[in-house]
């Protein structure tokens, strides 16, 4: 018997950022301006994009793209940002 390995469906990249600018992910547009900066160099199709400012601090932003999504999460007062980017696309 031959088991061979499911072929990915997709690409997912988790990523974490230490030592981060506060002021700047904690900038609701400058973290707007970088998600849609990612869906453009990556070539992807956006089809939607929610971003949300918590309030002292922090911002999370999501950008649905026909092959799956782009997302952001910060944490100002850590200097911290997580970011978790998934296509089924190439």
């Amino acid at each position: 018997m031959v088991v061979t390995a499911p072929r990915a469906l997709g690409r997912h990249l988790l990523c974490e950022y230490h030592g981060c600018d506060r002021a700047r992910i904690d900038d609701v547009e400058v973290v707007r301006t970088a998600l849609r900066d990612a869906v453009a160099a990556a070539g992807v199709t956006p089809l939607h994009e929610h971003l949300h400012a918590f309030s002292p601090h922090g911002v999370t932003g999501v950008v649905v793209i026909a092959e799956s999504h782009f997302s952001i999460h910060t944490w100002p007062e850590h200097r911290y940002v997580a970011v978790d980017l998934f296509t089924c696309g190439e």
